[in-house]
């Protein structure tokens, strides 16, 4: 049997060896060849297309392996339909799953209840954790709390120096303390508003 190892983590600063590994293990302790490794690094599992998940589901289609093996469902999705139609795909080109942690295989009858079960309790528990977050929201918005990102002063004084210097947006974003992004939004608008009106009186 031929498997497919597939690891995921959402941040940069996340390393998948961990999971990589496990699979691993897995795979040599059934005797079974890895036939190959998808990880994607700094993704998170809400998007849909990712580059080494699309890959992996372009060699099921072409039956490079007989298994995916991840270590959680979420590593390959967050959403209920999202699994199923995975889950159906690979169906469809006769390559079974694997989870670890959950002991799903569906090869097997119990296997293809069970990752449907754990599916829907996966997204039951996403929807009850953002019901409870915009509830907590509400009730600080009602209670006069600021929510949001707080607000960055920016020298602007300081910021048309350093630039009229020479100095790159990017140096001068690092120089402030604030991103090259936030600084680019702020030139923008005082460009826009400096710029005289054209209509006659």
């Amino acid at each position: 049997m031929r498997v497919a190892l597939y690891a995921r983590v959402s941040t940069t600063d996340q390393h998948p060896d961990v999971q990589v590994e496990a699979l691993k293990a897995y795979a040599m302790a059934r005797q079974v060849e890895v036939a190959a490794i998808y990880v994607d690094h700094g993704v998170s599992g809400a998007k849909e297309r990712r580059v080494e998940l699309d890959r992996m589901m372009n060699d099921a289609r072409r039956r490079h392996f007989d298994a995916v093996l991840c270590t959680k469902l979420d590593r390959l999705a967050r959403s209920v339909r999202h699994l199923t139609t995975m889950g159906d795909e690979l169906e469809a080109y006769g390559v079974d799953l694997i989870v670890l942690d959950q002991a799903i295989d569906t090869s097997t009858s119990s296997g293809r209840l069970l990752f449907g079960v754990l599916a829907c309790i996966a997204q039951f528990e996403r929807d009850l954790i953002r019901e409870r977050t915009r509830a907590g929201i509400a009730a600080a918005r009602r209670r006069g709390k600021r929510i949001g990102r707080p607000r960055v002063h920016i020298p602007m004084a300081q910021a048309t120096s350093l630039l009229a210097k020479g100095a790159s947006v990017s140096a001068t974003a690092r120089e402030l303390g604030v991103s090259r992004a936030t600084l680019q939004r702020l030139l923008k608008t005082v460009t826009a508003n400096a710029v005289p009106s054209t209509r006659s009186a």
